[in-house]
């Protein structure tokens, strides 16, 4: 007795890739659409209302430093930050302090924060700038860092032998050499070097200080990515390339970079905040940047008129104090949003 067809739809059930003849879909049987690592972690940085916050104020303060000239310009103080030009010196009174706006005098809108004693500059200007200058110095540094870092972590923990052994001495060695030591070394032969010519002064300071943040921050990250390759570099998928003879540098950067997209991010958020405190303090010790405005210089100026005129210098503690903390916490929120343990 022969047995009856058997319908098409029954052997699809087993399976669930689409029939030749249908549309792909991605949806699963329950309705719910198929995400991606990455889609699940932008969704719950989205329901994080932390997250949302402290992203709202570093994108306000980034929007405020990278348009710091229109609105200087617009505002009409455009002129009193131009290096080599007098501030309002006409404002000031006869010991230097200004003669308008708190906390001596009623506020004015021409300067809503008033201006510095004995240069006369707006100190709604001087900080836009060093804002401005502040996020451009950790951005840089960020990003040279993650590029060294990963780099060099991704050769140490997929090489064996001798160049493991060396890549990672090379990372001890500057993980055990002084950060501020360093920094204290090259600022003196920077500005004895450049003293002659303010502009190349202020360029100078800053692309070292960039690279003291880049030569001593890099390592932290390197070990990191180091670790995961140890790892991943021993799973099926790695070992699968290697037998058929995929290239090293495909094997490195198209096999293993993306799955470390997750630790990276989490330790690119955490870094930058780090660079910008880093920052705010080496030019608050004086060793930092002295020839263009940053928000640490302006502590550094300021700290010596807490008692008379304490709104020169609570202004740029502030600003530093939001930007680290937001900062800070948009990192934890970005790390609890890609960890795959966490379940919110």
């Amino acid at each position: 007795m022969s047995q009856p067809p058997i319908a098409t739809e029954t052997l699809g059930s087993f399976s669930e890739d689409p029939a030749p003849g249908d549309a792909p879909t991605s949806k699963k049987k329950n309705g719910n659409v198929a995400k991606s690592p990455t889609q699940i972690a932008l969704t719950r940085l989205r329901k994080d209302r932390v997250a949302l916050v402290c992203g709202t104020i570093v994108l306000l303060l980034v929007v405020l430093g990278v348009f710091a000239p229109l609105i200087t310009h617009l505002l009409d103080i455009h002129e009193k930050q131009e290096p080599g030009l007098p501030g309002l010196t006409e404002l000031l009174e006869y010991d230097g302090f200004p003669a308008i706006g708190p906390p001596y005098y009623p506020f004015t809108w021409e300067h809503p924060l008033g201006i510095a004693p004995q240069t006369g500059y707006d100190n709604l200007a001087r900080l836009l700038y060093g804002v401005r200058t502040s996020l451009l110095v950790s951005t840089l540094a960020t990003v040279l860092s993650t590029l060294i870092g990963v780099t060099i972590g991704l050769m140490a923990g997929f090489a064996r032998g001798w160049p493991d052994r060396i890549l990672s001495f090379i990372i001890d060695l500057f993980l055990s050499f002084p950060f501020l030591l360093g920094a204290l070394c090259l600022a003196p032969i920077i500005t004895s070097r450049f003293s002659a010519d303010v502009d190349k002064l202020g360029r100078a300071q800053l692309l070292a200080l960039v690279g003291v943040l880049v030569v001593f921050g890099w390592m932290s990250l390197a070990r990191l990515v180091r670790g995961q390759v140890l790892s991943l570099r021993e799973r099926e998928f790695i070992q699968s390339a290697l037998v058929i003879g995929v290239p090293t540098r495909r094997i490195l950067f198209k096999e293993l970079l993306p799955n470390l997209v997750a630790p990276i991010v989490v330790a690119v958020s955490l870094m930058l905040p780090a660079y910008v405190a880093a920052e705010a303090g080496l030019s608050f010790l004086g060793i930092g940047l002295t020839g263009i405005p940053s928000l640490g210089q302006t502590i550094n100026v300021a700290y010596g008129y807490f008692d008379a005129y304490s709104l020169y210098l609570w202004a740029p503690v502030i600003v530093v104090m939001v930007l680290v903390v937001a900062l800070n916490l948009l990192g934890d929120s970005i790390r609890d949003a890609f960890d795959p343990k966490t379940r919110r």
